[in-house]
């Protein structure tokens, strides 16, 4: 076919025809087995020779890309805060907005989709597929599905759902990798009431799937609604029986903003997280 492509493209007067080689094929691996970091592809780049970033380094990056890519904006209006305050489960009016969906150039998904496969690869235990709950944790599913494979050799699924049942073409609830007997790795980007995370479980107990962990972007680091003395992740952690990680904390999120001398957006974050933060 490309010889075909030369010949013709040679008796038209086009500029030079540039035939790219094929990609570089990774070796495969099993499902679960998680591998160490694949060799690097050229010396000459930087992030390929360096050695692999801390954890705290990586949620660092996560948080600057966060608020570069304006996921995390300042201030939020009094009449906007009521909104929110209205449609958030909990009732809470927060002095901030974490909008995940804001997160949607290279830039900032590069770093965002490292730090999710870190948290994934070091702290969680074996699995077969990523679920991204429709809508927002689709594109993390995915990004977070390829960083595991190009950053660490590990050969995994990813799927989400539907949020209408499809009555034609595949049909079905949910897209992607098959959920039945597999173990699952739920992603999200906000837990606040957990109310997101829980329905993605019932989808998945439906689908015949196991819900072996969840990952999520930001912890709040709230009390949950149910007792009003842990927080919504130790109520999910007890409830499902999984263990739920974050990418960032209400901590990191503090300690960045310090770092860049936003003092009043700090002092904000402090009153209300002394007001509904889990007490340690």
């Amino acid at each position: 076919m490309i010889s075909c492509l030369i010949r013709v493209h040679q008796a038209l007067p086009l500029p030079p025809l540039r035939v790219q080689p094929p990609p570089r094929t990774l070796p495969p691996s099993k499902p679960t087995q998680k591998c160490p970091p694949s060799p690097p592809r050229s010396q000459s780049r930087k992030t390929r020779s360096s050695p692999p970033r801390s954890t705290r380094a990586r949620s660092n990056s996560a948080v600057s890309c966060s608020r570069a890519g304006g996921a995390l904006p300042f201030p939020i209006p009094s009449s906007s805060r009521e909104k929110r305050a209205k449609a958030n489960a909990l009732r809470r009016i927060s002095p901030y907005f974490f909008n995940a969906g804001l997160l949607s150039s290279g830039p900032s998904l590069h770093p965002l989709a490292l730090a999710y496969a870190h948290t994934i690869h070091t702290d969680l235990p074996a699995f077969d597929v990523l679920f991204g709950p429709a809508y927002k944790g689709i594109p993390f599913a995915a990004l977070a599905c390829l960083t595991l494979y190009t950053e660490y050799g590990v050969n995994v699924g990813y799927a989400y759902n539907r949020k209408e049942v499809k009555d034609h073409g595949e049909g079905g609830s949910t897209v992607g990798a098959p959920l039945r007997g597999k173990r699952v790795v739920v992603l999200d980007d906000v837990m606040t009431s957990g109310m997101a995370v829980r329905e993605a479980l019932q989808i998945i107990a439906r689908e015949g799937g196991q819900v072996v962990g969840v990952v999520e972007l930001l912890d709040r680091e709230e009390v949950g609604g149910r007792e009003g003395r842990k927080s919504t992740v130790q109520e999910l952690e007890e409830e499902a029986g999984v263990k739920v990680r974050a990418v960032l904390g209400m901590r990191d999120l503090v300690g960045w903003l310090e770092a860049k001398g936003m003092e009043g957006e700090v002092g904000e974050m402090r009153a209300y997280r002394e007001k509904y933060g889990v007490k340690e």
